[in-house]
């Protein structure tokens, strides 16, 4: 039988095969409102990753930038769009070719840090993830990706 440790919502988003460990880090870079409905499971059997982690926001329907910042953190995630306790949508995160607004450059001397211009990278490499920014050039690999997130 079944153990279901984590309960049904009616209408939202479920954030699924987050890799264990980077579940909390989904949810602060998503910058939910505080009184938001959040379920949060840490470290859960899977039978694809072994640990997984899980994220269930009820009433929300995550839009394109938000799943495209999961993307950064857990490229394993599948995100389920959830109605009358029904999955009416699943789709696999992507990262996108082209990241605008959500990271910051790494490289202190670029102009994103002294001037009003959104940061922009182009997608080098997705596994090993490698972005390049398109004012300094300057290459961020996965790491330090993921410390410059807005």
């Amino acid at each position: 039988m079944k153990e279901l440790k984590v309960s049904a919502i009616n209408k939202g988003t479920v954030i699924d095969h987050i890799p264990a460990g980077r579940g909390l880090k989904v949810l602060e870079i998503l910058n939910l409102p505080k009184d938001s409905t959040i379920l949060v499971a840490v470290n859960v059997r899977s039978g694809k990753l072994g640990r997984k982690d899980i994220i269930k926001v009820e009433g929300k329907i995550l839009n394109e930038e938000e799943v495209n910042k999961i993307a950064l953190i857990a490229p394993s995630a599948t995100v389920n769009i959830i109605e009358n306790w029904e999955v009416v949508e699943k789709r696999k995160v992507e990262i996108p070719n082209e990241i605008i607004g959500i990271i910051k450059c790494a490289n202190p001397n670029c102009i994103t840090h002294y001037e009003e211009v959104t940061p922009k990278f182009k997608v080098v490499s997705r596994k090993p993830l490698k972005l390049k920014c398109h004012y300094c050039e300057r290459t961020m690999e996965e790491d330090t990706v993921l410390k410059h997130l807005l």
